[in-house]
């Protein structure tokens, strides 16, 4: 989870191997504040049931059109959501969050929150 304001890492969670964004989700029990709301891509459908505060972009069923509204509520909720997936890629700069994890499994957490650590001790640097 990021702070889009800030651009500060607010929580981590890793699954093992291969696991969908909204199942890890879902398990991992996190939760939002009162005043914070959830902004997720097109795999967090149907995350309204678990949290009120939260917006997804509106899915083009098959043989049905968007409305013209659906398709700028859509491009409004990307240009919000593109600033934490620039800290995603900032993350992603570091290969061990790119590329096949080929170390001891158990320790990739801890290294998961140390590179979530250095990012955010080099945004307070530069701030």
């Amino acid at each position: 989870m990021v702070d889009a304001k800030s651009l500060q890492i607010i929580a981590t969670a890793h699954g093992k191997g291969r696991e969908h964004d909204f199942k890890l989700f879902k398990r991992s029990h996190c939760s939002c504040r009162a005043g914070l709301e959830l902004l997720g891509d097109g795999g967090y459908q149907g995350v309204k049931k678990l949290i009120q505060n939260s917006r997804t972009p509106h899915k083009r069923w098959r043989g049905r059109v968007l409305t013209v509204e659906q398709r700028l509520e859509n491009r409004e909720l990307a240009s919000e959501r593109v600033v934490v997936e620039h800290v995603i890629r900032r993350l992603k700069v570091f290969r061990v969050l790119k590329e096949t994890y080929r170390h001891r499994r158990r320790r990739f957490g801890l290294r998961l929150n140390l590179i979530a650590g250095l990012y955010s001790a080099d945004l307070k640097i530069t701030i």
